[in-house]
């Protein structure tokens, strides 16, 4: 069973009755139901569709968060082999929220470094909810360095819901490690690519994700803070997230049309929880394309970085 969002109402009832009649004729207790069922999952897509074909930015923050979609090491998993995990920053320790090594893509050598929220409460916890603390992002830029002396490309996988902002993530420098990464990866000499696999959150996400392109999906969102935080400081009155997520751009249509991202990948019908193997695969196939793109130009990443961040804006 699906962990349904609340706007999916209708599609839990059908799902629900099809369930019962499923298990009815397993048991013998119901004959002929073949019909009823074919009826039901009509209406059930139906009402899938219905729900998805315009969902509010407030929809797309609950379909970004969903605790079934796809994360980081599902995505690593699938998509390279050969990955060899790089840990701590040779400074204080190591933090799990950002996983991070070097793989094969399809024969290629590439960087990776990405955000894991975890997927049940042990994993949660283990890897603090993709909240990442200062070690986190001091790992992803001996990474980012790495990649930069031994010439490969780098792939960041965006997935918080901002950098973590405990008392002591802050006594070691928080906001120095988030400023160091970010200009790390806008340094880079080798070509870059981020993609925003769910939630895009503040400083925590911008850290590792100032690449030559940024890809989002469908449904994730990409912000400089959360619409309850921008509520509580906007309205003092968090029950305002629905005013402030569609106040905030924060959808990848809104940011596509801003020109901050490049590229909508799409995500099946019902949001990437519900088919990860197609989303991660039209993922990959994108990130193929583009390294092949990139493996072909003569061009100066680093300045070519430099261009595109800097242009942001100035049309508005």
């Amino acid at each position: 069973m699906y962990n349904y969002l609340d706007f999916e109402k209708p599609v839990q009832d059908l799902e629900g009755k099809i369930l019962e009649l499923k298990k009815l004729a397993e048991n013998g207790e119901a004959v002929d139901v073949g019909d009823e069922i074919s009826r039901l999952e009509k209406r059930s897509r139906d009402a899938l569709r219905d729900a998805y074909k315009a969902l509010t930015p407030w929809q797309k923050v609950q379909v970004a968060r969903h605790p079934d979609r796809p994360h980081c090491v599902d995505y690593i998993k699938a998509l390279f082999s050969d990955f060899t995990p790089l840990a701590g920053d040779r400074n204080f320790g190591e933090d799990q929220a950002i996983v991070g090594g070097f793989a094969r893509f399809r024969g290629e050598p590439v960087a990776i470094i990405g955000q894991e929220k975890g997927s049940d409460t042990t994993s949660r916890l283990k890897h603090n909810f993709g909240s990442v603390r200062p070690e986190g992002y001091r790992k992803a830029v001996r990474l980012m360095e790495l990649a930069d002396r031994f010439n490969i490309p780098l792939l960041t996988l965006v997935d918080t819901a901002g950098a973590y902002p405990g008392v002591g993530a802050e006594e070691r420098g928080q906001a120095e490690a988030i400023a160091r990464s970010t200009s790390a990866c806008l340094g880079l000499k080798v070509p870059s690519i981020s993609v925003v696999i769910g939630e895009g959150g503040s400083g925590g996400a911008i850290a590792i994700a100032t690449a030559n392109r940024v890809y989002m999906l469908e449904h994730a969102i990409y912000s400089v803070i959360s619409p309850e935080g921008a509520a509580s400081i906007l309205w003092r009155d968090t029950t305002r997230s629905k005013d402030a997520a569609t106040n905030m751009k924060i959808t990848a249509q809104d940011l596509l049309e801003l020109k901050i991202i490049d590229a909508i990948i799409p995500e099946p019908l019902g949001g990437a929880h519900r088919a990860p193997e197609t989303v991660i695969a039209s993922t990959g196939d994108l990130i193929a394309r583009t390294m092949k793109e990139f493996s072909g130009a003569n061009t100066d990443f680093r300045e070519q970085r430099r261009e595109k961040y800097l242009s942001m804006g100035r049309n508005l």
